[in-house]
């Protein structure tokens, strides 16, 4: 049999979809948002440690509605935000009309340099936007600290990250709000979802509402209800809209496999580390990369970064891959450089990108390569041993 090394195989199992096929056998079920959903939610924060969860559609909606409410609660101002992210984060800051303020990353976790954060706060700084990209951990204690003291919001971006720790406790437990996606090719997976989470309850309520077209009765305080139907009489209770928002929810059938899914999440995440490790000591020190910092890692996927900048080395690496069919993503996260990317060429001086050495070198050195439960420790080896013998 050829060798063939995909960026995923079997997220979604025989078991999950026959846990769907016997709730749809079911005399008129519910397939839109109902019991399920709220059952997943639930399950979700209590294996997070949080108070409060809402699933929605995508990773990306989760990022969409985040950013929607400090747009309620602040107005305007500058996020700061990474480079090597998933475009929905910027995306998202952009709709919300927040102006993003760049910073570079640190090689050994891909996540952002918490000096540079805390050098680019001002008095506009709405949110620090944090993504912790490819399972590592973004967070430390000074950034913790400091922000803090100075009153802005940490924004955990975990759509790539689940069950990663930090001083024990799971990413997207420390900020005000905490993003996932469980798009196929994570760590669990809904086919398309997200989860939008907080311990805030004025925060949940909102997010609730801005979930369903910003519809008071998604609220589940009666105080809230109570207040919108006392200073609008003249409309109708069930339909009173509070914001002006979206359609993002999810289904029955979506929550009933991230539910069957959620069983398996803390043994899988073991496997991958496993796999991780595994990768890193096959790889060749003189070509690439191996020191990342693994503490609290949950990896997601295999990072492969260049030592040395040298084109002539990675267009032969890429054609050797190809041949050998290992996919691949150049960049990492997103792409690499997002800097680049044309959705935000009148917002970034031209080549102001290059100020960003770190994030430069992954976007033109550096690629992600699958990691899945069932990887079989020949198959890691094997891979290791096709990319050291280029």
């Amino acid at each position: 049999m050829s060798f063939f090394h995909p960026l995923m195989s079997n997220n979604i199992l025989r078991e999950d979809l026959d846990v769907v096929i016997n709730f749809i056998k079911q005399s008129d079920p519910i397939l839109t948002q109902s019991s399920n959903v709220q059952a997943f939610e639930k399950e979700w924060s209590q294996w997070l440690g949080v108070k409060y969860s809402v699933f929605v559609n995508s990773g990306a909606s989760a990022n969409l509605v985040t950013m929607a409410v400090l747009k309620q609660l602040y107005g305007g101002g500058e996020i700061i935000v990474p480079p090597l992210t998933w475009v929905s984060d910027i995306a998202s800051v952009l709709q919300n009309g927040f102006d993003p303020v760049f910073v570079d990353i640190i090689p050994q976790t891909l996540c952002m340099d918490d000096k540079q954060v805390l050098d680019k706060i001002t008095d506009k700084t709405r949110a620090v936007f944090l993504t912790h990209v490819q399972g590592f951990n973004g967070l430390t204690n000074n950034l913790l600290n400091k922000l803090k003291e100075k009153g802005i919001p940490l924004i955990e971006d975990v759509c790539e990250s689940h069950g990663a720790t930090f001083r024990g406790k799971k990413l997207g437990s420390y900020g005000l709000i905490s993003n996932f996606s469980f798009y196929y090719a994570h760590h669990m997976s809904t086919v398309e979802g997200g989860m939008v989470c907080t311990n805030d309850e004025d925060i949940y309520q909102m997010v609730r509402m801005l979930r369903s077209h910003g519809m008071v009765r998604e609220s589940t305080d009666d105080s809230i209800k109570n207040k919108y139907k006392s200073d609008h009489p003249d409309l109708n209770p069930s339909f009173i809209f509070a914001y002006p928002a979206y359609n993002v929810r999810n289904t029955e059938i979506g929550a009933l496999i991230g539910r069957n899914q959620l069983k398996r999440l803390d043994e899988n995440n073991k496997k991958r580390n496993r796999n991780l490790t595994l990768f890193l000591d096959g790889l060749d020190e003189q070509h690439y990369c191996t020191d990342f910092i693994l503490e609290g890692c949950s990896n997601y996927a295999f990072p492969l970064v260049l030592r040395k900048a040298d084109f002539e080395f990675r267009d032969r690496l890429e054609s050797h891959m190809r041949q050998n069919s290992i996919e691949f993503r150049r960049g990492n996260a997103g792409g690499g450089n997002q800097m680049r990317q044309p959705y935000l060429r009148d917002i970034v001086k031209d080549r102001e990108w290059e100020n960003y050495p770190q994030v430069e070198h992954i976007h033109h050195f550096g690629w992600y390569i699958g990691n899945y439960p069932d990887l079989e420790k020949e198959m890691i080896l094997k891979l290791c041993k096709i990319l050291n013998n280029v």
